[in-house]
């Protein structure tokens, strides 16, 4: 009786020290995995930088594959689809990376990004929303709610918002251009002037703010100012051509 009690007391101990020690190993292989996927987020990262999105989604795929919780792996693949136009996929990376990092500003800003492109003007407000309650300070989130709520011809809420984004960066010159659109479908061409002069002077090669300054003009009966601002839009941009000229 002694016996058996010795070798089931020892079966037990065996068989507990096989049970730890499977689980140090799946927290070892769990360990390497991480760290592998971390090298090719960083891979990744790289290649989005240099612009190589094929090589990158590559990358970010392998990284999650390794690690299917890696929230930046799924932010960094959604830009990835957004760079190749694939917005749908994109929403659902970031839906993703939402549900795993529910904090995280900028995953609500690029989805919010996604939903422009889409028109989808409200829903990309909220998601901007949610990054401006997340981070106060996200002066890019401010610009882009602000070219949402022009789309939706929300003006003078547009306006706010380009006040408060040039006001946390004011040398942001999209902020000044947005705001000109702004104050340009208001009416309010020489307050769309001033801003398209500013957006011009922080970027010089900003063509789109010049050939809007200069449809500004126009309207001033400044015809000489407006065709001034046409050529140099189209010296940048050839697609920029002035509109009222046959």
């Amino acid at each position: 009786m002694k016996k058996i009690l010795l070798v089931l007391s020892l079966l037990g101990l065996f068989g507990g020290w096989i049970e730890k020690s499977n689980e140090k190993e799946k927290t070892e292989i769990s360990s390497v995995d991480f760290k592998e996927a971390e090298i090719y987020y960083n891979r990744g990262s790289n290649k989005y930088k240099l612009n190589d999105y094929e090589g990158a989604m590559l990358d970010f795929n392998k990284a999650i594959e390794l690690n299917s919780d890696f929230t930046y792996a799924y932010v960094f693949r959604g830009l990835v689809k957004d760079s190749l136009k694939n917005f749908e996929d994109a929403i659902l990376d970031y839906n993703k990376a939402i549900k795993l990092d529910p904090k995280y500003a900028l995953t609500y800003y690029n989805r919010g990004v996604v939903k422009n492109e889409l028109k989808q003007y409200k829903e990309a407000i909220l998601d901007y929303n949610k990054a401006i309650e997340l981070d106060s300070e996200y002066a890019k989130a401010y610009n882009n709610r602000g070219s949402a709520q022009n789309s939706l011809k929300k003006y003078n809420e547009a306006i706010l918002d380009f006040n408060k984004a040039i006001e946390l960066d004011p040398e942001n010159s999209s902020a000044y251009y947005n705001r000109g659109i702004a104050k340009h479908d208001l009416k309010n061409y020489i307050g769309a002037i001033l801003d398209y002069h500013k957006a011009v002077k922080l970027n010089p090669k900003f063509a789109k703010a010049y050939y809007n300054r200069g449809l500004a003009r126009y309207k001033l009966k400044n015809y000489i100012g407006a065709n001034s601002d046409f050529k140099k839009a189209n010296e940048l941009n050839p697609e920029l051509k002035n509109p009222y000229k046959d």
